[in-house]
């Protein structure tokens, strides 16, 4: 059985995390030009645009792997955005939380994984789903 993560809000009365911003990092040759600082980045203004309507949520197991979405990353979820066809969303199926895309094309409405190993998701007659988030943002940890 899985572990079960409630969406924690996102609390916008916390003051703001600044962190000096570089202009650009070199993943291939690094060039001495760009070590310099350029401006300082508000953590909560470039990562949640409606702070009220922002949770964040621990990810358990592997069926969005393929979406860059791993086992143990945190995810920002907006209420205040609408699912629309490929989004990444947030659903609750049978009051269980679940990662998923939303493929809806006409009367069709599944959630899909991405990972080939996981099939789609299709509500029968008498399950409860409801959208409950779209996801914006990972938070990946490379260090333990």
């Amino acid at each position: 059985m899985l572990p079960v993560f409630f969406p924690v809000p996102v609390d916008a009365s916390i003051p703001a995390i600044v962190f000096l911003t570089y202009t650009t990092v070199a993943a291939g040759f690094p060039s001495p030009a760009d070590d310099y600082a350029t401006k300082a980045t508000d953590l909560n203004a470039a990562l949640i645009k409606n702070p009220l309507a922002t949770f964040l949520m621990r990810i358990a197991g592997s069926s969005m792997r393929d979406a860059g979405i791993d086992d143990g990353d945190v995810v920002l979820v907006d209420r205040a955005l609408r699912p629309r066809h490929g989004s990444i969303i947030i659903a609750v199926v049978d009051r269980d939380f679940t990662c998923k895309r939303l493929y809806r094309r006409g009367t069709v409405l599944k959630l899909q994984a991405a990972n080939p190993t996981y099939p789609d998701f299709v509500p029968n007659d008498g399950q409860t789903m409801e959208l409950w988030g779209v996801v914006t943002k990972v938070i990946k940890s490379f260090v333990s």
